[in-house]
């Protein structure tokens, strides 16, 4: 059975730090790409990040760089999201997904996004809620 289980979510003040865990289990983890992607209320769902646990290629899009950082630890088939400096616009449930493409995270740094609608997602986790308060 497929699982992927985000945590860490929660209320925290503008300017602090969370850091967000994916357990993945039920598939070949060093076969895929994990992206965290976040859907803020009345929004449509956006990718934030991407890291592909083969090489440790990365992605990240534009209002999150220099504040957040995915990492992989693949002994434990883990994904972490270190978020930095947060904004009340980070405020959104925040999910991890798998994606059987492991050039995704290159694929989404020249297209310039990490689209959830654009490319096929094989397994989303349930999300966890950050707030951020200003």
């Amino acid at each position: 059975e497929v699982q992927l289980q985000a945590s860490g979510g929660g209320l925290v003040q503008a300017g602090g730090s969370l850091r967000l865990s994916c357990a993945a289990s039920g598939f070949p983890f060093d076969d895929y790409a994990i992206g965290w992607f976040r859907q803020a209320p009345g929004k449509e769902r956006e990718g934030v990040s991407c890291i592909s646990t083969s090489d440790a290629t990365t992605y990240y899009t534009d209002s999150v760089k220099g504040r957040f950082a995915i990492s992989s630890d693949n002994a434990k088939n883990m994904v972490y999201l270190q978020m930095n400096s947060l904004k009340s616009e980070d405020t959104a449930v925040y999910y991890c997904a798998a994606v059987d493409f492991p050039v995704l995270c290159t694929i989404a740094t020249q297209r310039g996004a990490l689209d959830p609608y654009y490319y096929k997602i094989d397994y989303w986790g349930k999300g966890t809620l950050v707030t951020v308060s200003s």
